[in-house]
């Protein structure tokens, strides 16, 4: 499903027009990532947890010349799925 689709869904739901719909799905997808970058939890209950988590610098491998290449130190994101979408999606 895209953001578009996404948006289209939440329209149809609240009968709503896709513009503002577009813009409530675009809210949500803007306040997570901000808090993301806050380094901050996003738990939502039934869904899942995003948060940030450091991966430490290492050493790679150059898939086309074979050449050893640093890789630098950086923070990602991680979604950790919660039990009961595990559980509908096991279904």
């Amino acid at each position: 499903m895209t953001k578009k689709e996404l948006s289209d869904k939440v329209a149809a739901q609240f009968d709503t027009s896709k513009s503002k719909a577009e813009e409530m799905v675009n809210f949500v997808f803007d306040t997570i990532t901000s808090s993301l970058v806050s380094k901050e939890e996003v738990a939502i209950a039934g869904f899942g947890k995003f948060v940030t988590a450091a991966r430490a610098a290492r050493e790679g491998v150059n898939p086309s010349t074979g050449a050893k290449i640093q890789i630098a130190a950086t923070t990602v994101a991680k979604f950790k799925v919660a039990k009961q979408l595990k559980e509908a999606v096991a279904k």
